[in-house]
């Protein structure tokens, strides 16, 4: 009977990678859903695909306590578990290239002394709400006690940061007219 239980327990290292499944899979779940990623997500130069990749990249290694290779992290995956580790690296690689040109982009327009201009502020604005409201997140997530007051604090930046978010979303925004 001993023999019979221990034979038919599952291994513990594949219980980990449950685990870690589990647990990355919550995490994108709940981030992808979030009213502010998926308003900064539409509006930036990643595909949804990408940005989760991305996310798996930074994120599994971590729960995981552990390199994670490649095969296992397409794995991870929300839209298609069934992805070659090729199909991920390559996705995986547009993701890098996009973040890399997005960041060579704000070099350049701090270069050209474009961050001078009176036509950013809305949106070194909404960066200041966004670390607000993340700080204010935070303090939710770390206090045990939640006062009602603080709750409806953190649900009013969020509502003014989607707010802003969204009016910053056009074109038009950077134009002088």
């Amino acid at each position: 009977m001993v023999v019979y239980k221990i034979v038919s327990q599952r291994p513990p290292w594949l219980e980990e990678r449950k685990t870690v499944r589990e647990s990355v899979q919550k995490w994108l779940t709940r981030s992808t859903n979030d009213p502010i990623v998926k308003i900064l997500a539409k509006n930036s130069n990643l595909t949804k695909t990408q940005l989760e990749t991305l996310l798996i990249d930074f994120l599994a290694t971590n729960i995981a306590g552990k390199p994670i290779r490649n095969e296992e992290k397409a794995r991870l995956r929300l839209s298609k578990s069934g992805i070659s580790r090729g199909a991920f690296n390559r996705t995986l690689r547009q993701a890098r290239k996009n973040v890399i040109q997005s960041i060579y982009t704000i070099i350049l327009l701090g270069y050209l002394g474009i961050f001078n201009s009176t036509r950013l502020d809305p949106f070194l604005e909404a960066a200041s709400k966004l670390q607000h409201y993340v700080s204010a997140y935070r303090d939710i997530l770390s206090n045990d006690k939640l006062a009602e007051e603080h709750l409806r604090i953190v649900n009013m930046l969020r509502e003014e940061l989607e707010s802003s978010l969204e009016r910053l979303s056009g074109t038009s925004v950077l134009s002088e007219t």
